[in-house]
């Protein structure tokens, strides 16, 4: 299993104690303020020398996708897939080469910059808007047969009736919407033994704070952010609201690569397991929803 990035600092050592705000959705400045961080970011991460985001190996033919990812959107030859917040675009490239056939959108000027010129360095065709995930295009509407986000999208999101009513709009008739996500649980527990939770689970207040350091190796980064913690509840009634009908969804209680060393144990397998009570806690969550025919 191909090791899974991570968009969203996860160590307790490098994300300090977030605070909250009254306000709900994002407003202007809270979208320029995190897309100041993603413009640092992008030169943090493609210059990291970690394999969270390995440039040079995927351009060698490395692959960059995690198995869970590649299990639920499955074939892609030939499908037309829209990839929201596709960072500086490795995992929409790896789509690609796969055979499908390519946007990657991201709100940063930077990571569409450096998209479009790794595209032009694999050899690889795809397309790069400049656009936030909350207000797509509408050039981009009707045209894919799937939507594709994973790991750290909806925690940037604080309108989510507009990021799924934007993926509604996308899809085909029949087309499909795969979400791979960090469950609300990994996120909320701070430690096992004893238990205690720190971030919500659900109805959470969008929470201002300073990113310190890089969770992917490479220069640090120092920025003020905003993220929007979401419930499982609060992100599946957005999806089904927005006219998407939901066909699964499934958590996943495995992972090969480790990155919560706080909370995370390896097993006799390889893979790492948050035990709560010797049971496994669900770190990801896949949702799957279909833009019905009309």
């Amino acid at each position: 299993m191909t090791p899974i990035r991570w968009t969203l600092a996860l160590d307790q050592d490098r994300m300090p104690t977030l605070s909250s705000r009254t306000s709900g959705g994002p407003t202007v400045s809270d979208i320029e303020l995190n897309r100041a961080l993603w413009e640092q970011l992008v030169t943090a991460h493609s210059e990291a020398t970690s394999d969270y985001y390995d440039v040079e190996g995927f351009l060698a033919g490395k692959s960059v996708l995690g198995e869970i990812c590649i299990d639920e959107v499955g074939a892609v030859d030939g499908v037309d897939l829209l990839h929201l917040q596709c960072h500086f675009g490795l995992d929409s490239l790896d789509w690609a080469r796969r055979g499908a056939r390519v946007t990657g959108v991201d709100f940063s000027p930077a990571a569409i910059a450096l998209a479009r010129e790794l595209a032009l360095r694999a050899g690889l065709p795809a397309t790069f808007v400049e656009a936030d995930a909350q207000r797509l295009p509408e050039s981009l509407d009707g045209q894919f047969d799937v939507v594709f986000a994973s790991y750290g999208a909806l925690c940037w999101i604080g309108d989510l009736d507009a990021w799924f009513g934007g993926a509604w709009r996308a899809l085909r008739p029949g087309g499909r919407l795969v979400l791979v996500e960090l469950h609300p649980i990994s996120l909320a527990v701070d430690s096992v033994d004893p238990l205690v939770f720190g971030e919500p689970l659900t109805g959470a207040a969008p929470h201002v704070d300073r990113w310190e350091d890089s969770y992917a190796g490479g220069a640090s980064v120092s920025q003020d952010y905003v993220a929007f913690p979401h419930g499982l509840g609060e992100i599946v009634t957005a999806a089904a609201r927005s006219g998407l009908i939901i066909e699964s969804l499934t958590d996943y209680v495995a992972e090969s690569q480790e990155h919560r060393s706080d909370v995370m144990t390896r097993g006799d397998d390889g893979k790492y397991r948050l035990r709560i009570g010797g049971q496994d806690m669900p770190l990801t969550y896949a949702l799957q929803a279909r833009r019905q025919f009309e």
